[in-house]
């Protein structure tokens, strides 16, 4: 018989105060996720990506910021909420799934911006809007709040398959 932590308890039925904690422990999660991709991204938008030719529906650089800003306080909320549905025991595979999607997620950046390489990016990113929707499907089973959470993000992964599809096009 496994012994239970404060993690595979859900929040709900334990105290306010481990509910809170595990709410900034996902907080933490992401934003570690979008620094480290930021790392890599950053140099580069003055840098090689804006020597490249992009097509008529990119957006203006200043725009990414506050997406992402939404984007990955949404992820955190919906992982929190399925851990408060279920715990980490009950929602092992859902929130496995959320951590494969945030490690592609840098992952894109580092290919992307890092290696300079759009055609590898696009192969990469196709992994990860699979990674998100999955993740999405598995969220929304377990707490259908978590899961409409993480449908904006998989439209702008999706947009951004496009964007990065057309740059490679554009590109190559």
């Amino acid at each position: 018989m496994m012994t239970q932590t404060f993690l595979d308890e859900p929040g709900r039925t334990g105290s306010r105060g481990r509910s809170l904690l595990m709410l900034l422990a996902f907080v933490i999660l992401v934003a570690v996720a979008s620094a480290t991709a930021s790392s890599v991204t950053l140099p580069q938008i003055g840098g090689w990506y804006a020597g490249l030719e992009k097509p008529w529906f990119n957006p203006p650089n200043w725009l990414f910021g506050p997406v992402w800003t939404a984007l990955y306080a949404m992820m955190a909320i919906a992982g929190w909420l399925v851990w408060r549905e279920r715990g980490l025991n009950g929602a092992r595979g859902a929130l496995a799934l959320f951590g494969l999607q945030l490690a592609l997620n840098i992952l894109w950046s580092l290919i992307f911006f890092g290696l300079e390489s759009p055609g590898a990016a696009f192969i990469e990113i196709t992994a990860l809007w699979a990674a998100v929707g999955a993740t999405t499907v598995a969220f929304r089973r377990i707490k259908p709040l978590a899961g409409w959470l993480f449908v904006p993000y998989l439209l702008w992964v999706s947009y951004a398959a496009v964007l990065n599809c057309a740059v490679w096009w554009l590109n190559g």
